[in-house]
């Protein structure tokens, strides 16, 4: 069985592949959708981070309630909705506001995952989609940075790529989370034909 620490990417399983869908559905457009001019593209990043705020928080609440911890979801919660009210409030600023503040947020983002990624599990698929999906981040942050008036198109590159990997890390989490639930039961049927097979010799010995 892997072993999982109740971090942040221990969350609920759907959280990343809902995650995953938004991200992919909003990277196609803003990769693909060549007919949108500079505010429109702007506004649709700004539109898919809030959803992903939402999300986030959302994600908080439920491991709030399943007292794993919350701050890390808040945390990213927050980020993602000030940078998407950042972008919407002021999509008639200059090109290189923009850039930059995306160049930024996926650089961060891609930071946050590659630690995570190392100091969260042990499980080296999961370790290897956090770091690879990190690493993109990091990347695809600096490219952004020198991609000119480009760089929504690249962040749309990224939004695939990091849509993959949480869709992908979703999918296999749910199969861990089956996989480990099928070890418990199995184990807990041997503990008690284990104890069955123990209490039935225990007469014997006291007859003798």
């Amino acid at each position: 069985m892997a072993h999982i620490n109740r971090k942040y990417i221990d969350s609920h399983w759907l959280i990343f592949v809902i995650k995953g869908l938004v991200a992919i559905l909003f990277g196609g457009l803003a990769l693909f959708d060549m007919r949108r001019d500079m505010t429109s593209m702007v506004s649709l990043v700004g539109v898919f981070l809030l959803c992903l705020s939402i999300i986030e928080f959302i994600n908080a609440l439920y491991r709030a309630h399943m007292k794993t911890g919350w701050a890390v979801s808040v945390s990213l919660a927050v980020v993602d909705s000030v940078v998407a009210l950042a972008l919407l409030f002021t999509v008639d600023q200059s090109v290189t506001w923009h850039l930059f503040l995306i160049a930024g947020y996926t650089l961060l983002r891609g930071l946050f995952e590659i630690i995570s990624g190392f100091r969260a599990t042990v499980d080296p698929t999961d370790r290897f989609t956090w770091v690879f999906g990190g690493m993109i981040g990091a990347i695809m942050g600096v490219v952004i940075l020198n991609s000119g008036e480009f760089f929504l198109r690249f962040f749309g590159v990224y939004l695939l790529i990091f849509g993959t990997c949480s869709l992908f890390y979703g999918v296999h989490n749910r199969a861990q989370k089956l996989e480990d639930r099928a070890a418990r039961r199995e184990s807990a049927a041997l503990a008690a034909k284990t104890r069955k097979k123990n209490s039935r010799k225990s007469p014997a010995k006291k007859s003798k």
